[in-house]
Order: C-alpha cells, then structure tokens, then sequence
C-alpha cells in the first residue's frame, strides 16, 4: 500500500519529530486514516504519533473535532475548504497530546466534484501548540488512490 518513498519520507519525519522531542496527531477526512497508516507502518512510531482521527462524515467533524457546522453548512465554505482544514487540524490539536497536527480534506472522487471543487483538490492543513494555523490546497491528477 505504501511506496518506498513515503516510507522512507515517514521514516525522516519521525526522525525529525524524536529528536526535537515532539508528538503529532492527525484528523483526516478524504485520506480515511492513510496519513496515520502510513506513519505507524514504522516501527517505533509511537513515541512520536499520538493519535489519528478519521472523521469523514461532517458530523464526525463536530463531534471529535469540534468543527462548526457553520463552516461545514450553506452559506459557508463547506467541507472541503481552507477552513474546515484549519479548523480539523486545531481541532486535533485540542483533542490531543500533540505538539503538532496535520489534516486533510478532499474530494476524492469519482463523484462528489461540483462547480469550482474539481475531483481530487484537496485541502492540507497543519497547526502548532503555541503557533499558527494554515491550509494549502492541491489539485491531484488521477483516481482515488
């Protein structure tokens, strides 16, 4: 399921995050628990990986991440967003021991895409204890996986 370079990319990160000392947790909602995976794949990850939260409904990311519905709903920017990114992401951060949290939400596909949120944008969100919350977004090419 994981190529040899994302291993080895997790392997660095890992790396990186023992020796500064730090945890991180994940909230993700298109990737359905991927980006845990593929960290706990290696062996020791434990004392660098908090938890993962897979929240793939809407209402799995009010209830574990505390998202507002507002966000997720009409008017808002719905789902998948910049700020439903930021907000799992420090959402995950206040649910958790983590120093540091990555989320993600997307369009996966091969339905779900709609005018201006195309199959496969997806948003990639982070948040530091103590610092800043961002998002980027992304547009990957081919299917789901």
């Amino acid at each position: 399921m994981f190529d040899a370079l994302m291993l080895r990319q997790a392997e660095d990160l890992l790396a990186l995050y023992r020796q500064a000392g730090k945890r991180l947790a994940t909230a993700e909602s298109c990737t359905g628990g991927l980006i845990a995976g593929c960290l706990t794949e290696i062996a020791g990850s434990s004392d660098v990986v908090d938890r993962g939260f897979v929240t793939y409904s809407n209402a799995a990311k009010v209830e574990m991440l505390g998202v507002s519905q507002a966000l997720l709903e009409p008017p808002g920017p719905g789902a998948v967003s910049a700020e439903v990114a930021v907000a799992m992401a420090k959402g995950a951060l206040n649910a958790s021991h983590a120093d540091v949290t990555v989320s993600a939400t997307g369009i996966a596909g091969p339905g779900g895409a709609t005018e201006g949120k195309p199959v496969g944008l997806v948003y990639l969100g982070w948040a530091a204890r103590g610092g800043r919350a961002q998002a980027l977004h992304h547009v990957f090419p081919g299917d789901r996986s």
